[in-house]
């Protein structure tokens, strides 16, 4: 117990505090209670449903889950990336707690595949444009902390930028803009409109950020040296990230928008099924660790 309190003075010596008035107040607080450190009742009131459709909520909760597992990814990524040191060891630490959060978001998808309503759904989501997972914000941030920009530009895409790209010529031709941009007229969707305005300057700065500080580089940096295990990790967050999260999502979209015979627009307006596949956007974070064939293959074994 003397031990306790010695450190414990030392510490707040060390602050320059009065480390009796710590210990005062530690015997004024309240016992630590699950509900109040996890804030139980803030979380279960940030559900408003836009209807009276009772599978709205089950909506609103998912999405809400995906926003806290994209955050559980970003947590990992925000400790190996930028300009800190990090060693393969803590690096393949925090990929294999990013590969267990993505299993996570691509099992949990039944929730929405089998989770509500199929004639409920396709009323109520009507009252949701022109909202859209397309406006995750925390999709892009793991994006951009994961690789190039030129790795998140499509075919197409490179064709349009000029011989030297800046980074506004990058983010012109972004592959996600492609599912509310008319690339013919520049006409936009309220979808992208909306979320550009909200979200495109902290986007780009972050961008700048990670001008050769992004997990990529970092892959680079150990050059020769990654370790097999550490390499296999890295393909498995490519590959589920980039093809299995995807196509899940692709799988649960047909699932709602395209059976019954009928074949329906996003609440967002974008080419769904283009935008979704992993063959068509051929995105992938670290192109190095793959062969020549498994990138012109990328995604092609799955079908809806």
């Amino acid at each position: 117990m003397n031990d306790i309190n010695q450190r414990i003075n030392e510490k707040y010596h060390k602050l320059g505090e009065n480390p009796e008035t710590y210990k005062e107040g530690l015997l004024l607080s309240k016992p630590t209670t699950y509900w109040d450190y996890i804030q139980v009742d803030t979380l279960l009131s940030l559900q408003n449903p836009r209807t009276d459709f009772a599978d709205e909520k089950i909506f609103v909760i998912y999405h809400q889950v995906t926003e806290l597992m994209q955050e559980l990814v970003l947590h990992e990524l925000r400790q190996i990336t930028g300009k800190v040191e990090v060693s393969e060891q803590q690096l393949a630490e925090k990929v294999k707690r990013m590969n267990r959060y993505t299993r996570m978001l691509i099992t949990s998808f039944d929730v929405m595949r089998d989770g509500m309503d199929y004639d409920d759904y396709n009323t109520f989501r009507k009252a949701l444009a022109p909202a859209s997972g397309f406006q995750s914000a925390s999709f892009r941030y793991i994006e951009l902390r994961c690789t190039s920009l030129q790795n998140l530009v499509n075919e197409p895409g490179k064709m349009r930028l000029p011989e030297t790209p800046d980074l506004d010529s990058y983010f012109e031709n972004l592959y996600w803009k492609d599912a509310g941009l008319n690339r013919q007229t520049g006409e936009q969707t309220l979808t992208l409109k909306l979320f550009c305005e909200k979200y495109e300057a902290q986007m780009k700065s972050l961008a700048r950020e990670m001008t050769s500080h992004t997990l990529e580089d970092k892959i680079k940096q150990l050059g020769d040296g990654l370790q097999h295990e550490t390499r296999e990790l890295l393909r498995e967050f490519d590959k589920l990230y980039n093809i299995e999260w995807p196509l899940v999502h692709l799988r649960t979209a047909a699932h709602y928008l395209d059976a019954k015979g009928e074949t329906k627009a996003a609440t967002g307006g974008s080419k769904w099924k283009k935008y979704l596949h992993p063959m068509y956007q051929q995105r992938k974070f670290f192109p190095s660790l793959w062969s020549n064939e498994e990138i012109e293959n990328w995604g092609k074994e799955f079908q809806l």
